[in-house]
């Protein structure tokens, strides 16, 4: 058998070597743009923070120097005289309607995920027939604009003699659409795996739903009751119509017959806004991670 022999090139092939005199010019360039990148965000950030910033050093400025036209990033001097007034005022009881809030938001988030979270569920995992149907016109009510059911749910909150009272603000709204569409959307990149194996396990429907599914969605639940909680916490237009008496206000509403009353303290007006403020900045603190991680994950780590 002849062997074939491959003549082999008389002339070595030239290895290009690492330019080493670049190197140094591209981790410059590098770091150039990091520092522009970190300068461009250090200014949104700046742009963003400043209206909160100056809330909060108004809020300890003495009246005089609040309502000066000169805008003062320091207080000379600062006082506490303007959180002494809003907590102290008796025709204002803002702690009433920061408590009136405080538990109208909390009752809300919970009823939110209550109703939401089966019916997201069913939607996106059982099989019946109109599933389809029902989505849409889930979805559909997302259009309808909130003043449509101004008349009509206060109808409904006058027959069940809830005018004047917490549940007023707690119950409307709390069957809600866009809580059944995130959840659903959510529920729709679960691996259905897990499900099937629990089944095998021996597992029904609700047990599979309550151990399996319920575990990892706490990220996206996170997520929806924080919103769910911001959107009442921040209402306004709604309880000036349900809540007539002063210790049934929830704080916007209460802060705006307070504003009325001084329009011109703006000391006094800061601090009410620093007390409202308070709450959700807490709450997105506390509850970041999770918000994060229900906005960018697919429902299994790692």
């Amino acid at each position: 058998m002849t062997e074939i022999r491959v003549p082999q090139s008389r002339h070595p092939v030239p290895v290009k070597e690492p330019d080493t005199a670049s190197a140094p010019a591209t981790v410059a360039r590098r770091r150039l743009r990091r520092s522009l990148l970190h300068l461009i965000l250090a200014v949104v950030a700046a742009l963003y923070l400043s209206p909160l910033l100056y809330m909060l050093v108004t809020s300890f400025k003495t009246p005089s120097d609040a309502g000066s036209t000169t805008p003062e990033w320091i207080p000379s001097p600062a006082t506490l005289n303007a959180y002494r007034d809003v907590l102290g005022a008796t025709d204002s009881p803002v702690l009433r309607w920061l408590l009136n809030s405080l538990v109208a938001a909390s009752a809300h988030t919970l009823l939110v995920l209550v109703t939401a979270t089966p019916a997201a569920y069913a939607l996106a995992r059982m099989r019946f027939r109109g599933r389809t149907v029902i989505f849409t016109a889930v979805v559909a009510t997302l259009f309808v604009p909130p003043m449509v059911l101004l008349i009509p749910n206060f109808l409904i909150v006058n027959e069940f003699a809830w005018v004047d009272s917490l549940p007023a603000v707690i119950v409307p709204g709390a069957a809600s659409a866009f809580g059944v569409f995130f959840l659903r959307q959510f529920f729709l990149t679960l691996p259905g795996e897990l499900e099937e194996a629990a089944e095998i396990d021996g597992c029904n429907r609700w047990q599979i739903f309550v151990r399996v599914v319920l575990p990892l969605t706490k990220p996206a639940l996170v997520t929806l009751g924080m919103l769910s909680f911001l959107a009442n916490w921040n209402d306004f237009l709604w309880p000036l119509y349900v809540l007539l008496s002063p210790e049934a206000l929830t704080l916007p509403a209460g802060l705006a017959n307070f504003q009325s009353a001084n329009n011109i303290h703006y000391d006094l007006l800061m601090a009410g806004a620093v007390i409202a403020s308070v709450p959700v900045l807490l709450l997105y603190v506390v509850a970041q991670r999770w918000v994060i991680e229900g906005v960018s994950r697919s429902g299994l780590k790692g």
